[in-house]
């Protein structure tokens, strides 16, 4: 969730709350720190997991990103079940 204080509430001067999980699940690739919620891991072990080689990945820059395919593949799992 982010805070959105540009846009107050037109109800009271507290921000609003968006949702950002909504296309969550149309992304090609989720976070290192996501694919480890997927498995039920911890941060830390997910990124020990993906220097392993354990748990494809893609650097994109300074950033990890986890394919959705492939971890759906690792799982087991059709692609559109994610």
């Amino acid at each position: 969730m982010l805070i959105d204080d540009h846009q107050p509430n037109a109800s009271d001067d507290e921000p609003r709350i968006q949702q950002t999980s909504t296309k969550a699940d149309q992304r090609l690739a989720i976070s290192v720190e996501e694919a480890g919620r997927v498995l039920g891991i911890s941060r830390g072990l997910a990124y020990e997991l993906v220097n392993r080689g354990d748990i494809p990945s893609v650097r994109l820059g300074r950033r990890i990103v986890v394919p959705r395919r492939a971890l759906d593949r690792l799982l087991d799992l059709p692609d559109d079940a994610a």
